[in-house]
């Protein structure tokens, strides 16, 4: 099984999109606010966009499920208060949540929290809990910057963070480390913003002792940890002049990278620098790069191949295309056993 462990639904019906809109006017105008109750998408049309788009895509890219979670520019923390994000995180994940009851063979999935800046994390827990309880979310994206680019939060090892990590460990799932839409001019979402994010979460770790607090804490960093695999002799360097243990033994038994990482070399790059059990597989495709790339002829997001034109042998290949992303999202793998045995007895 190849398993995606980070895809966003980012071709929703454009009604979605159209209701987000009129909550935004609202914000200034609350005769304006929609109801949640207005947004009416079928399920004619959520299959509409996912058959055409992230399913045919698996197909033809030989992939077979795909950790589904709400459009990441689309959380957009800055904008309205906690109200607002609450309103609008509880619809985006129940249309990732239908689409995995609309195709449960391909999509599982991951929640986003109604974050907001300066409101305190506990906030976001009632919908953590209402997707891992009710809708069998296997894990969650943490925004560590809900202000949009202007870093006001505290860093992640910051007891600010504590409830969320202590409902992550009862409930044994893993965080995806993901920032939103950046509103300063100064940060390009996807090109600077997002990977300078994927960094940052990973310093503010390696200067930290999270992990003894929570030895079993899990964080994803995705697009490939942003700079620390091609720096990682820095933060080796860092690590060692700070006193910190070694990092595979302060950071690799907690902390994971996907390989969002759009060309051959970066891949090589990556598999050679990190250890093959912290590397899970994932493309983020429809995303920030959909485009084709006119060096090879096939799209700068189709991950596998470079997967399968690494120097990797194929034990490593199951690892990183499988075996990690079941340990790392053990509910994902109990969900999995369970689908497994239920068509066991069913063919019995």
């Amino acid at each position: 099984m190849i398993i995606d462990c980070h895809g966003h639904y980012t071709t929703a019906p454009k009604a979605l999109e159209d209701w987000r809109n009129r909550q935004i006017k609202g914000i200034a105008d609350p005769a304006l606010m929609p109801k949640a109750s207005e947004l009416r998408i079928s399920d004619d049309e959520l299959r509409e966009s996912i058959e055409g788009n992230q399913l045919r895509l698996m197909k033809e890219r030989g992939l077979d499920l795909t950790l589904f979670s709400p459009r990441a520019s689309f959380m957009a923390h800055h904008i309205g208060d906690f109200n607002v994000s609450a309103t609008w995180a509880a619809i985006c994940n129940e249309l990732c949540y239908r689409v995995s009851q609309l195709f449960p063979d391909h999509f599982v999935p991951v929640a986003m929290l109604p974050q907001s800046p300066g409101a305190d994390p506990a906030t976001s827990i009632p919908e953590l809990e209402k997707c891992v309880r009710e809708y069998g979310n296997v894990g969650i994206n943490l925004n560590p910057d809900p202000s949009g680019g202007h870093w006001t939060s505290p860093p992640l090892s910051d007891r600010h963070w504590y409830s969320i990590y202590e409902k992550m460990v009862e409930h044994d799932i893993p965080a995806m480390i993901h920032v939103s839409t950046s509103c300063n001019a100064c940060f390009h979402t996807t090109g600077a913003h997002y990977l300078n994010a994927d960094t940052t979460a990973f310093m503010q770790c390696l200067t930290s002792d999270l992990f003894k607090d929570f030895p079993t804490l899990r964080f994803l960093i995705p697009h490939g940890g942003g700079a620390v695999p091609y720096h990682w002799g820095r933060f080796r360097g860092l690590a060692q002049e700070m006193k910190k243990p070694p990092l595979q033994e302060h950071l690799l038994k907690n902390i994971f990278f996907d390989t969002c990482v759009y060309h051959q070399p970066g891949i090589d790059l990556l598999t050679k620098v990190i250890p093959v059990d912290n590397i899970l597989f994932a493309s983020e495709m429809i995303g920030a790069v959909r485009g084709i790339d006119p060096e090879t002829g096939h799209y700068f997001d189709d991950t596998k191949r470079y997967i399968a034109a690494s120097s990797l042998d194929a034990a490593s290949r199951q690892k990183i295309y499988e075996g990690n992303a079941r340990r790392v999202f053990p509910r994902l793998d109990a969900a999995l056993k369970a689908r497994a045995a239920e068509t066991a007895t069913e063919q019995a």
